[in-house]
């Protein structure tokens, strides 16, 4: 069973939070929910900002020990050279897992409309 090692932050970028889980949108859904269930409303973890999948559970587990003891320098170290803006990498998940709603197509002006000839 995948499992996926994440980075999340605020949008000023003050904390990063160090996370483990098997279904990343629905932890990120989770965070969505509760915004200020670690932090207060000013500092709200809505921006997944890295994170890497791994194959096994016993391997994700190590992983995550390791990356939780880094410092902020060595995480950011970890997140700049695949995110360098920092944008928020949940828009790109959506997509990819076809949870993205198809815009709302114009519905079709009259099909009574006569062609003009010249």
């Amino acid at each position: 069973m995948k499992r996926f090692i994440y980075i999340i932050t605020d949008r000023n970028r003050n904390n990063l939070h160090v996370g483990l889980c098997s279904d990343l949108l629905k932890t990120l859904e989770f965070y969505r929910q509760m915004p200020t269930l670690f932090f207060d409303n000013s500092k709200q973890l809505n921006r997944l900002v890295y994170f890497e999948e791994i194959n096994t559970e016993e391997q994700a587990m190590e992983r995550f020990k390791t990356v939780s003891t880094f410092t902020r320098p060595q995480k950011e170290k970890m997140i700049r050279p695949v995110n360098p803006d920092w944008v928020d990498l949940t828009i790109g998940l959506n997509y990819e897992s076809g949870v993205r709603v198809r815009p709302q197509l114009r519905p079709s002006i009259s099909s009574n409309r006569r062609a003009v000839t010249f």
